[in-house]
């Protein structure tokens, strides 16, 4: 989903992108190049086959997609708070930037609970500067920022609980800062769909088995909350909402 996420933002209008630059920061060292530059490879030739708009080639706008996208690793919760510190130094000279995108905010959340001890403020420390900057690029610079976070307390009740059930059973672990800056909330849930099979491609009679996921969504707006939920599969042409 992610990778798409990032396919929708550096594509060019023309091949139904938003054409914006975009900074991955990749906490858990799991992006795959090979897979952005395959999905994007396909989107592109998906638009030149049916948009009537001239665009250069696609060796030429793959370049340019990929030169919208910086991606920054870090190892530690010190590295990502400089990483903040140097983005926010940097965003005014490049007011094309529009998506942060942190994969993933927790990453460092058992690493953090073991250097601070007993003490909840000092395993708290670094997010709770992090959730600080951070508010401060939404409020200065109005970018988007869109954060993963692993579900480690979850609390299973039953298929059939409500969405507002399911969200509140994800009990929120990491810091009060992080928590009050989130306005959207998605929880996503894998599933077999047994009856929803694939044609492998090339025309191939092989079938594979299609996940889909369900995801809860939560927003809050000042005291107020709303809830909804769907379903999605992802395949190489995008998000299929279902």
């Amino acid at each position: 989903m992610l990778y798409h996420l990032l396919c929708r933002c550096v594509l060019p209008v023309v091949a139904g992108g938003l054409e914006v630059d975009v900074v991955f920061v990749d906490t858990d060292y799991s992006l795959d190049m090979l897979r952005l530059v395959s999905i994007l490879d396909s989107r592109l030739n998906a638009a030149l086959s049916t948009s009537s708009h001239y665009m250069a080639s696609d060796e030429t706008t793959l370049h340019l997609c990929l030169a919208r996208l910086l991606v920054i690793h870090c190892s530690s919760s010190s590295q990502l708070l400089l990483t903040l510190h140097f983005l926010e130094t940097s965003l005014s000279s490049r007011p094309s930037l529009a998506l942060l995108l942190i994969d993933s905010i927790s990453a460092f959340f058992w690493l953090d609970r073991c250097k601070g001890g007993a003490s909840i403020a000092k395993q708290e420390e670094k997010l709770s500067k992090c959730a600080e900057l951070l508010g401060r690029l939404l409020r200065d610079y109005r970018i988007t920022v869109f954060a993963t976070c692993h579900a480690i307390r979850r609390s299973y009740s039953g298929p059939t609980s409500s969405s507002s059930s399911l969200l509140e059973s994800d009990r929120l672990y990491l810091c009060r800062p992080w928590q009050s800056l989130v306005t959207h909330r998605l929880l996503c849930s894998r599933q077999e769909a047994p009856n929803n099979m694939a044609v492998a491609a090339g025309g191939s009679k092989e079938q594979k088995r299609r996940q889909v996921f369900t995801v809860h969504c939560t927003s809050s707006s000042s005291r107020t909350k709303a809830y909804r939920s769907c379903s999605f599969c992802v395949t190489d042409g995008g998000v299929e909402f279902l």
